[in-house]
């Protein structure tokens, strides 16, 4: 009974804070993403974080959207059904496609096409074919060797 309830208090407070992102400082980000209170989304170039349906922000991930050094403004998109795994970054301008995985600590410079698993720094693919809902494994087999 108390971890149902500690579950949709959490649901409810993780809504609130995608809520204060999208309307407080503008960010595109879709009614159904997950947003973790860790995660860290560019907030000097707001307008240009956009984060599709379903899609999870995990504690610690960095989604950034301008370069301090050369001043630049750039979009970053990270489509839908995906899963930024704990400590990530994502650099200014990446476009990740749908139904992708970054994991762990992975720094991601380089676009992502849709269904595969990045990891590493610099992220490379190191799964293609993947499928996921909800930014989960809808199937639990590509670990295996194919």
């Amino acid at each position: 009974m108390l971890a149902k309830l500690r579950t949709a208090v959490r649901k409810k407070v993780v809504g609130l804070n995608r809520d204060y992102l999208r309307l407080i400082y503008g960010m595109n980000i879709h009614p159904t993403a997950r947003i973790s209170f860790g995660a860290r989304l560019d907030k000097t170039n707001p307008r240009g974080v956009h984060i599709g349906a379903r899609t999870a922000v995990t504690n610690g991930a960095v989604v950034l959207s301008h370069d301090g050094v050369r001043k630049m403004h750039r979009r970053t998109v990270i489509g839908d059904d995906c899963f930024i795994g704990i400590n990530s970054v994502i650099l200014p301008g990446v476009v990740i496609g749908d139904q992708v995985i970054v994991a762990a600590g992975a720094v991601v410079s380089e676009n992502v096409p849709s269904n595969c698993a990045v990891a590493g720094n610099p992220a490379k693919v190191i799964k293609r074919g993947i499928e996921l809902s909800e930014g989960r494994m809808a199937n639990r087999e590509w670990t295996k060797e194919s």
